[in-house]
C-alpha cells in the first residue's frame, strides 16, 4: 500500500515565486499533495512515516465530505477531528499562526490543506518543500517497479492466504461437532454411572423393601445396551 508514494506526478510545482509554488500545491488533491512530500522528502523523513502518510489520506478522504479524494483541503471543524484522530496536540489556529510566522500563508483561510499539517508535524522549511527536486524520474521508475513487484508478491500471498482458510473452514466446523459429540458422551456417561453409583449405594443401605427396589434398578441399568455409548466413544 506504499505504491501511491512513488506516483509520478508532476516534477516541478507551477508558480514564479515560493508562494505561488506553495499555492499550486496547497490546490492538489489531498493524494497528490502527500505524493509530493514523500517524493521531496523520502530519505530523510518520507520512508519512515509512509504507512503514517497513507492513513492521513485516506482520513482526509474521509473527511472531506464535499469532494473527497478530489478535495484540497478541510474545512476548520473536519481539521480539528483529523488532528483529535492521530492525537496530534496542536489546534488548527496554531497550525496556522505558525504557517503565518514563516510567511506560507496570510489572511483567514477557509480550509486547512493537508500539506500545512504536514510541515508543521515534521518541522519543515515550506520553501524547500516547494522547491525540492522531483526530477530524478530514472530512480523513481525503479524504485516504483521494485514496489509492483513486492505489492504483486504480497498480493499473491494474501490470495494464498484465503485459499487456505476457505480449505480449513470445513475441517474446523468438523473438529467443533466432533467435540460436542464428545462432550455430550462424556456428560451422558457421567449421568449412567452416577446413576449406577447411586443404586448400588441405595441397595446396600436402608429398609429391605427400599434395597429391593434398588437392586431392581440396577440390575435394569446394567441391562441397557451401552453399545451407543460404546460407539459414541469409537
Amino acid at each position: 500500500f506504499f505504491l501511491f508514494c512513488f506516483n509520478m506526478g508532476k516534477a516541478v510545482l507551477d508558480g514564479n515565486s515560493d508562494k505561488e509554488k506553495f499555492a499550486d500545491l496547497c490546490s492538489m488533491t489531498h493524494k497528490e499533495q502527500i505524493i509530493w512530500f514523500l517524493n521531496a522528502f523520502w530519505t530523510e523523513v518520507g520512508e519512515a512515516n509512509a504507512e503514517t502518510l497513507w492513513k492521513w489520506c485516506h482520513t482526509c478522504t474521509e473527511l472531506d465530505l464535499q469532494f473527497h479524494e478530489e478535495g484540497s483541503g478541510l474545512d476548520e471543524m473536519n481539521a480539528h477531528r483529523f488532528l483529535e484522530i492521530y492525537n496530534e496536540t496542536m489546534t488548527v489556529r496554531e497550525l496556522r499562526e505558525s504557517l503565518r510566522s514563516t510567511g506560507a500563508i496570510a489572511g483567514n483561510l477557509r480550509y486547512v490543506p493537508v500539506t500545512h499539517m504536514i510541515i508543521f508535524k515534521f518541522s519543515l522549511d515550506w520553501k524547500e518543500l516547494v522547491n525540492r527536486s522531483i526530477a530524478n524520474q530514472a530512480e523513481l521508475a525503479k524504485a516504483q517497479k521494485l514496489l509492483e513487484a513486492v505489492t504483486q508478491s504480497f498480493k499473491a500471498a494474501e490470495a494464498k492466504a484465503n485459499e487456505a482458510r476457505k480449505l480449513e473452514a470445513p475441517f474446523k466446523a468438523a473438529q467443533e461437532e466432533v467435540e460436542t459429540a464428545l462432550a455430550d458422551v462424556h456428560r451422558e456417561e457421567s449421568e449412567y454411572n452416577g446413576k449406577i453409583a447411586d443404586c448400588e449405594k441405595r441397595a446396600e443401605s436402608g429398609g429391605v423393601v427400599s434395597r429391593n427396589k434398588a437392586k431392581a434398578e440396577l440390575s435394569q441399568l446394567k441391562a441397557e445396551d451401552p453399545l451407543p455409548l460404546r460407539k459414541a466413544k469409537i
